[in-house]
């Protein structure tokens, strides 16, 4: 089952895809509003979309082309609260990624991760190879901790079709077609997960590339979802194409594979390590947590450049998500910061 948020001027409206239609939900103007409503009866989500469905229809055609009024939103957002969601993510969970990760981070080697000599280990590949022998661990059991960032609030997440701004402070910009799955902590703190969506989970991998350090800072960049939201998607073996299109040609393509075959965590072990912590069990709060990607353009020498459109394409995940890239001024003075004396 997949849904979609979307909006015409001021109206919001959660929609069920019945390709080539968008099926109206009566009464929903918010993904997250269904899912309290779900929490709050003791219902399947999906049981209260059906029974939530009307008679009016749209052509998902004439939305996902811009040729209607209405438009799409991200999948998940905390409307007026923005700051009720956490962006967060797991890295180091796929072979790609730790490919492109030890790259940046080696200071002179430059070998495959399949099986790299202990004394040339950067700290990215140990901890990839602790994820490898740990981090799917048997049923009632708690596997190694998997590597964590922090991307913001809801204020972070862009609508499909929005512009990914390389801030004016940046280095750099890079696409990292992901997985993210979307949870709602309940009134007594127990979290749930809601579903999953694609995801563009932008960040800076040249002030990465100069310090492993830097890993925090690069991720702290608007990212972007959908445009929908899958309600207990199969999350085994997940297929997808990543592009880059510059000035409507194909600058780069590659197939890429995510779900947990493909990945060294569980998502169960992602998932206990992400609410471990008692300050992301807080009742309401929304957690957005991308799942690490396969391979990204800048690990083959791409840059992207202000207009690029990457596009983010997973099997059974719905339309493509796409999005441009737009570069901000650059900050030449310091940020004053105020004395209240």
């Amino acid at each position: 089952m997949r849904l979609v948020q979307i909006e015409n001027h001021g109206r919001r409206v959660v929609a069920l895809v019945r390709e080539p239609e968008l099926v109206f939900l009566r009464e929903a103007d918010s993904v997250l509003a269904l899912a309290k409503k779900a929490l709050t009866a003791g219902h399947n989500l999906s049981d209260v979309v059906e029974q939530m469905t009307s008679e009016e229809v749209l052509s998902y055609d004439a939305v996902y082309g811009g040729q209607s009024e209405w438009r799409l939103l991200a999948p998940i957002d905390c409307p007026g609260d923005p700051q009720r969601m956490q962006v967060s993510g797991t890295g180091l969970t796929h072979l790609g990624s730790a490919r492109d990760r030890q790259a940046m981070h080696a200071a002179t080697d430059r070998q495959e991760p399949s099986q790299p000599e202990k004394s040339q280990m950067t700290d990215s590949m140990r901890m990839f190879e602790w994820g490898r022998q740990q981090g799917r661990p048997p049923n009632g059991t708690i596997g190694i901790a998997p590597e964590w960032f922090y991307k913001g609030d809801g204020s972070m997440v862009q609508a499909p079709f929005g512009p990914l701004p390389v801030p004016g402070y940046a280095e750099d910009g890079g696409e990292e077609a992901e997985i993210a799955a979307i949870y709602l902590n309940a009134d007594d703190g127990t979290p749930w997960r809601i579903g999953m969506a694609a995801g563009n989970e932008f960040s800076d991998h040249i002030f990465e590339r100069r310090n492993y350090l830097n890993l925090a800072g690069s991720k702290l960049r608007m990212c972007s979802l959908g445009p929908e939201l899958l309600i207990a998607p199969k999350f085994d073996h997940v297929p997808g194409t990543v592009k880059v299109l510059r000035e409507g040609k194909i600058l780069w393509e590659k197939q890429i594979r995510t779900g947990e075959s493909n990945m060294c965590h569980s998502l169960i072990n992602i998932e206990h390590h992400h609410f471990k912590f008692a300050a992301h069990r807080q009742p309401g709060m929304v957690h957005v947590h991308f799942m690490g990607a396969d391979s990204l353009s800048f690990g083959e020498g791409i840059r992207l450049q202000a207009g690029d459109i990457t596009e983010i394409h997973f099997e059974g995940f719905g339309r493509p998500l796409r999005n441009t890239i737009v570069k901000d001024d650059p900050v030449t003075t310091p940020l004053r910061v105020r004395s209240m004396k």
